[in-house]
């Protein structure tokens, strides 16, 4: 079983889509490392991408090409300046010339060298296979999968000796939600406290703080980005942003410069039931305009679902709970990201596997449980809250308009971020010895769910109302 730590649930980086997006990212930028492995990077002369299945007939929308590219660029989606993807992109149209990971420059051409193929892989929806033309005319092509939430893998990589040892290296090994109770039972320590401990035999305490840190930054800067934009999406839905004018409706008269000085003026605004709903949506909707806009947000555990921990997190910082710190984040962001690496391990986190309960449904549970332990919930209250908030999900599908991440992708994270405080609410007055279904059996029910669902709900666009709204109705 594989080791998932709270950076592989969470990671920073470009919209609009983990899987479709930050994973062909990624794995262009794994190929050029393995073709250096092979001393193969220098002779190649030219290089073609197939992109397969659901990264075909929605590829477009989520911009898979422009992905591809900029990974085959060398680029990094963590570090690379958002405002210069679309010069990059038009230098390589334009002189049909690519800088091949940042060393050398090989003929491209964008609309030909990538193919989008219908056919779908046997192993994962989510297939692309790189292939490059050396100077003896030989070939050597390697296909990936793009699992969700932007992990990559080989199909004969997937159990591989490696994962398995840092696993059993844990001091706490977990895979099902009743592992992680029997943990906490044994040890007398909650479940961020149990999560900890096997961050902290991968990394120091300074490392792990200072990741976190980042992580919470990036999703603050989101909000606050989202918030404070106006104007369109891209893509040809002509979708408006709401973060904008909502935002300014709800906001107070004190003064700010930077994310965090909004932040602390959040709290001094009205907190009505009404004026709480819109808070948690608009923050929810700000960071899912920055993803659908190719920003840069955090997979949580995806990019489609991105704005649900945010929204939910930053509910408890600026109304339930004005002096929450860092702590608070910590605590949160490693219990969420746990309860997510348990959805990935027992099901997926993948819309093109199992439609949007996938994404939507597993953030929210994220969200639900990270929520709880901060309320002063138990072990066994904290996994009440995630079974809750995904029990409310089953079946959700994903057929976006347009291939593209907006509609109805945006608002389901509203929807998304509301459902987890109300799991969490509910859970909190729960005696866990009158609960009904535990965590591990809405996992299950979830992964059948998927595996019965059909293909045209499942991220291609071909049903619900990708093809019951037409473009031209917007």
């Amino acid at each position: 079983m594989e080791c998932i730590s709270v950076f592989d649930m969470l990671k920073v980086g470009v919209g609009p889509s983990s899987s479709h997006t930050l994973g062909p990212w990624r794995a262009a930028e794994r190929w050029i490392s393995e073709l250096k492995e092979q001393r193969a990077f220098d002779a190649v002369e030219r290089i073609s991408v197939n992109l397969y299945g659901s990264l075909s007939l929605t590829g477009k929308g989520h911009a898979t090409d422009v992905a591809v590219v900029m990974g085959l660029l060398g680029t990094d989606p963590v570090t690379v300046p958002i405002d210069g993807i679309n010069t990059l992109m038009d230098q390589v149209k334009q002189n049909r010339v690519l800088h091949f990971g940042g060393k050398r420059e090989i003929p491209f051409d964008f609309d030909s060298d990538i193919q989008f193929k219908r056919k779908f892989l046997p192993f994962h929806a989510n297939g692309m296979r790189f292939k490059a033309t050396l100077q003896d005319g030989s070939t050597i092509s390697e296909t990936y999968y793009s699992i969700g939430g932007g992990f990559v893998v080989k199909e004969e990589l997937t159990h591989s000796k490696e994962n398995d040892v840092t696993f059993s290296a844990f001091p706490f090994p977990i895979t099902t939600g009743n592992e992680l109770l029997q943990c906490c039972a044994k040890e007398g320590k909650s479940i961020s406290e149990i999560v900890l401990a096997n961050e902290l035999s991968l990394r120091t305490a300074e490392e792990i703080d200072a990741g976190i840190q980042h992580i919470w930054n990036t999703m603050l800067e989101s909000m606050y980005v989202g918030c404070h934009t106006e104007g369109k999406l891209p893509g040809g839905l002509n979708v408006k942003r709401r973060a904008f004018e909502i935002h300014q409706k709800l906001k107070g008269n004190v003064p700010y410069s930077n994310p965090q000085e909004w932040l602390e003026s959040i709290r001094d605004t009205e907190v009505r039931f009404r004026q709480i709903i819109k808070w948690v949506s608009c923050f929810a909707l700000a960071v899912n305009e920055v993803n659908a806009s190719l920003g840069r947000v955090v997979t949580a555990p995806t990019n489609g679902s991105a704005g649900v921990i945010p929204a939910v997190l930053m509910y408890y910082m600026v109304i339930e709970n004005h002096d929450a710190n860092f702590d608070d984040v910590k605590q949160f962001l490693l219990v969420a990201s746990e309860v997510g690496s348990i959805f990935k391990k027992g099901a997926t986190i993948s819309a093109a596997m199992g439609g949007c309960q996938a994404e939507i449904g597993v953030s929210s549970a994220m969200a639900a449980a990270g929520l709880t332990e901060l309320m002063g919930g138990s072990p066994e209250q904290v996994l009440i809250a995630a079974e809750i908030a995904m029990e409310h999900h089953l079946g959700l599908t994903c057929d976006p308009i347009g291939g593209l991440v907006q509609v109805p992708c945006i608002e389901r994270n509203a929807m998304g971020a509301i459902k987890a405080i109300n799991a969490a609410e509910l859970a909190l007055d729960t005696d866990p010895k009158d609960a009904k279904v535990p965590l591990d059996k809405v996992v299950n029910t979830m992964w059948e769910t998927a595996k019965d669902m059909s293909s045209k709900y499942k991220e291609t666009s071909e049903g619900g109302l990708a093809v019951g709204v037409f473009l031209s109705d917007c």
